[in-house]
Order: structure tokens, then sequence, then C-alpha cells
């Protein structure tokens, strides 16, 4: 997969807007990549209540950075892209933890996606 994806791309403006706590430059984000971004900073508070009812043990802010973005990703995806199927959200979503994270990553990241994905999808 090509990092000029747009579900990379949204991870790389998130992650970067993270790490510096600057979100300049998310106005200039066009097309899909904008509006995944916009969604996940937007809906950032709800998005990390539900993501931490989901991880047992873990709390949103222990998270690694790159895969509490993630997650926030995914989960934003399947609440607000119902024409995305959630196979495909989730297993996206796993990819990007295994190209970015670590192989321990794919797996946290499905099992809470999975576990999201039958409450956002019912």
């Amino acid at each position: 997969m090509s990092q000029d994806e747009p579900r990379d791309l949204a991870l790389q403006s998130l992650y970067q807007a993270e790490i510096t706590g600057d979100s300049s430059g998310i106005e200039d984000l066009t097309g899909r990549v904008g509006i995944l971004v916009r969604g996940v900073l937007e809906h950032k508070e709800g998005l990390d209540n539900e993501i931490e009812s989901a991880s047992e043990h873990w709390s949103v802010a222990r998270m690694p950075v790159i895969d509490r973005s993630i997650l926030r990703l995914g989960l934003f995806e399947l609440r607000h892209t119902p024409e995305t199927p959630t196979a495909v959200v989730v297993s996206e979503a796993v990819r990007l933890a295994k190209t970015y994270s670590t192989e321990r990553s794919g797996a946290f990241v499905n099992g809470v996606l999975a576990s999201l994905a039958r409450s956002a999808r019912s």
C-alpha cells in the first residue's frame, strides 16, 4: 500500500497535530483526507470516550500516540462513513497499525475496533 492513500495521509496529519499540539494547516486538507482529519478532530472527545470504554485496562491517554490516532480514525469511519464496509475499516486500521506501529498494535487495534464496530454499526 502506498503512503499516499487517504487513510495514511490522514493518520500522518492527526499524528502530527497530536504530538505538536498544532492543528494549523488542517483546514487546507482536501478531499477524503480533509473529511477524515476534520471529522476526527471535531469528534475527538466522543471518540476517546468510546475507545476507552472498549479498551480493557487502557486509558486513551496511556495509549501510544499512533495507536490512539489509528483508533480515532477507524471509529470515526465506523460512525460517520456508513458506505465503507466495516471489514474494510477494521482491516485498514490494522494495516495502519502494522505499518506505522508494532505487530502487537495490529492485534490491539483489531480487538478494540471489532468491539466498537458491533455497537457502531448495529
